[in-house]
């Protein structure tokens, strides 16, 4: 059996450096932590994606709040309409095998590179930008059926939904929920202490001028009345299942699937996974 691991494992001149800088300064290290925090990986795009990249029809759109521009991936050309929301060092066709089997099911799939992902030009984001970025498709393909997100996608998409997005039905993989418990396991994993984590999330609110609790997760879904198909691994390195548990607890209309030894980003192309997810569009 494959040992499974995070997604992305912090190089030790990151954590030296991380370290050395907390020892002078509190402020320098929560300037360095919050640079890393917003800046994400550009990773060639797999093998196994680059059909649906040469099949889909791509395209440049623009957050006008952020004012950061975004790559487009449309797929199909079917009746219904679903939109796929990638996550963390993600791309718009990374979801590709769920992509796949929705274009059989008569979708029009659309998905996007987020700011500083795959194709957009290279930049630092957050989670507000993929929300922006969702609702400029929204009304650029005047509404979807489905909605689907993976991780911060997952997160991104239970938080579109609670601010008005409208789709028929909507499901999440491997999603986080407080955000502050995502800012606590990234300055860990970085080697900081946890109070560095407390003034990071102090500095994200003084720069956005917002609490970071008004994208909680499972405050959010207790606004939504769609059907939601929550799926999480068990062996999660990346984030824990429970954070899908807690968002179902709390969810007026969800389904939970909790599956064993896939991870946080095998689960995305597991048969067994795609065939629940195809019995919940279908039902």
């Amino acid at each position: 059996m494959t040992k499974l691991k995070k997604s992305l494992e912090t190089p030790k001149y990151i954590k030296r450096s991380a370290k050395l800088i907390s020892f002078f300064s509190d402020k320098l290290a929560v300037q360095f932590a919050m640079k890393l925090f917003i800046t994400p990986i550009k990773f060639p795009t797999p093998n196994r994606e680059l059909n649906m990249e040469k099949k889909s029809k791509i395209f440049p759109l623009e957050l006008p709040k952020a004012k950061k521009d975004f790559m487009v991936y449309e797929n199909g050309n079917g009746s219904k309409k679903a939109l796929l929301i990638h996550g963390w060092n993600g791309r718009g066709t990374q979801l590709v095998s769920i992509a796949k089997e929705l274009v059989d099911l008569d979708y029009t799939v659309v998905s996007f590179d987020a700011p500083g992902h795959g194709k957009s030009s290279k930049n630092t984001t957050v989670m507000t930008d993929f929300i922006e970025a969702a609702f400029v498709l929204e009304r650029y393909y005047k509404g979807f059926d489905l909605i689907i997100g993976h991780s911060l996608g997952a997160m991104s998409t239970i938080n579109v939904l609670g601010r008005g997005f409208k789709a028929k039905k909507a499901i999440t993989i491997g999603s986080g929920d407080e955000i502050i418990n995502i800012i606590k396991d990234f300055v860990k994993t970085i080697g900081l202490n946890e109070k560095i984590a407390h003034k990071l999330k102090e500095a994200f609110e003084a720069k956005y001028n917002e609490k970071i609790e008004n994208y909680t997760v499972h405050e959010q879904i207790k606004k939504i009345e769609i059907p939601v198909f929550i799926i999480h691994d068990k062996n999660d390195l990346d984030v824990p299942y429970s954070a899908s548990e807690n968002i179902h607890r709390n969810a007026k209309n969800s389904k939970l699937l909790l599956t064993e030894k896939l991870g946080h980003r095998k689960i995305l192309g597991d048969s067994k996974v795609i065939t629940e997810i195809k019995e919940f569009v279908n039902k």
